[in-house]
């Protein structure tokens, strides 16, 4: 999918409320605003395609804490590129893709579970809670137009093995292609990847997480 980064970063930013993202000759840099997570920035190429000096450029520029790099290739392959001082999530997360379409009709939560969706400022997240009232899964969308960007997917571990993540997709993808998204995007961990592509989700690219925490912080 061709401005697949774009799509990402963009509904990202949405999604967390963050800056707009800024055009760099290699990239994006999108400003957070956290303590741990004050700005990021996300490389547009993919795979073989992403370029070891850049990074390695950009990474070498970064002196403060709590920013981060977004790189689409292996972590063993982008941890040889950092210097000290970066800490490096040996999990690969994944760039994902699917084709939205409506379902007939909407997914409905096990008995005892209560679903409820709400929208604020173009995004809409999802709620289950459990019978008891504490949090069984959540998730929320952003669209941005032809793409969509889903995040914050979890099920919580007593819930898990009961489809409530399949719930979640569902709805929310259903919101996002009654905007006119066609696009589904997301970035994914190694535990949600496997209900990812059971629902037509495709990885197009490795993510690297990488934060800058300081040549002393051990």
């Amino acid at each position: 999918m061709d401005g697949v980064v774009q799509a990402w970063v963009t509904g990202w930013a949405v999604s967390r409320g963050a800056a707009a993202p800024e055009r760099e000759p290699w990239g994006f840099t999108i400003d957070v605003g956290q303590l741990a997570h004050v700005s990021r920035h996300v490389f547009d190429a993919l795979g073989d395609g992403v370029d070891e000096e850049a990074v390695r450029k950009v990474a070498g520029s970064v002196t403060g804490a709590g920013v981060w790099l977004k790189v689409f290739q292996d972590p063993e392959v982008v941890g040889g590129w950092l210097g000290e001082g970066w800490w490096v999530d040996p999990e690969p997360g994944f760039l994902m893709t699917v084709p939205l379409t409506a379902p007939a009709e909407r997914p409905a939560a096990p008995d005892g579970y209560r679903m409820r969706t709400w929208t604020v400022g173009g995004v809409t997240r999802m709620l289950v809670a459990a019978p008891d009232g504490s949090l069984a899964a959540r998730g929320q969308v952003a669209p941005t137009g032809v793409t969509a960007v889903f995040d914050q997917i979890v099920t919580v571990a007593a819930h898990r093995r009961r489809g409530l993540g399949s719930v979640v997709m569902r709805t929310l993808q259903a919101v996002a292609a009654a905007t006119g998204a066609e696009t589904g995007v997301l970035a994914g961990t190694p535990a949600g990847r496997g209900l990812y592509e059971s629902l037509g989700w495709h990885v197009q690219a490795p993510l690297t997480s990488a934060k800058f925490v300081g040549p002393d912080a051990g």
